[in-house]
């Protein structure tokens, strides 16, 4: 089931009042949602909360509260994307799928190779917020993740601090995730980790020397050649499988 972000203050004992107009829409124009229904909220706190609709009015919703919890529906450490965007239905795919797979923010880089112009893509950023916003709600996330302005590799570095930096390379890599976790247990714990995977192109030579003059480690998807989109989908899911291993163990 789709959940809803609202606001703490929207919490009154046991009720929650919905007047948003935009999530008031989507609830009782779209869903069509009646009385006696189920609906799942969740506030900025990352409560989590399991209501039924008690009353539908032509300006707002009220709920009633079963349940409440501590949502557990996110990362114990950061995940950040750092990519060169792609044309058209694949990035609004990779956008998607990042937010699916936990990341904290999505950084579009302008690359060397980059399929898009920069106004383009500054263009395009506010649509790419409003499906992180959607996926957001359909994958019960604990928060909405972030789309950043377009920024350059150089400018990114030098204007954040993250506690590891990954490059997923199409060539020059001799490295597993797996192998370079291995003697990094703490890397799952509250760090900020940031991917960086480049444009359908690829990186150019320059960028693969900003790697290693950057002391960044570059790492291999394996042999198979990968679409961009699809690279990042394995490398965050790659990820996501160590951290639940690791969580596991």
């Amino acid at each position: 089931m789709p959940h809803f972000f609202i606001k703490s203050t929207e919490v009154d004992g046991n009720k929650i009042t919905i007047n948003d107009n935009e999530t008031y829409n989507h609830i009782a124009k779209s869903l069509r949602i009646k009385t006696g229904e189920p609906l799942l909220l969740i506030d900025e706190n990352k409560i989590q909360y399991e209501t039924t609709v008690e009353e539908v009015t032509k300006k707002e919703i009220q709920v009633k509260i079963n349940k409440s919890y501590k949502s557990k529906r996110e990362l114990n450490f950061h995940l950040y994307l750092a990519q060169s965007p792609l044309r058209s239905d694949a990035q609004s795919t990779i956008i998607e799928k990042a937010t699916e797979l936990g990341a904290s923010g999505v950084y579009p880089i302008y690359t060397d190779n980059c399929a898009l112009k920069k106004d383009v893509i500054e263009k395009k950023i506010p649509k790419w917020q409003k499906i992180m916003q959607e996926a957001s709600k359909q994958c019960e996330r604990a928060n909405i993740p972030t789309c950043f302005e377009l920024t350059t590799m150089e400018d990114l570095l030098k204007n954040n601090k993250f506690d590891y930096i990954i490059a997923f390379c199409e060539r020059d890599a001799d490295m597993t995730f797996r192998d370079f976790i291995s003697d990094k247990p703490e890397l799952f714990k509250e760090s900020k980790v940031l991917v960086i995977i480049g444009p359908e192109g690829g990186f150019s030579q320059k960028e693969f020397d900003f790697f290693t003059n950057n002391a960044i480690p570059k790492l291999t998807l394996g042999d198979l050649i990968l679409k961009a989109e699809t690279a990042v989908i394995v490398a965050l899911g790659n990820i996501i499988y160590e951290y639940n291993n690791t969580k596991q163990n």
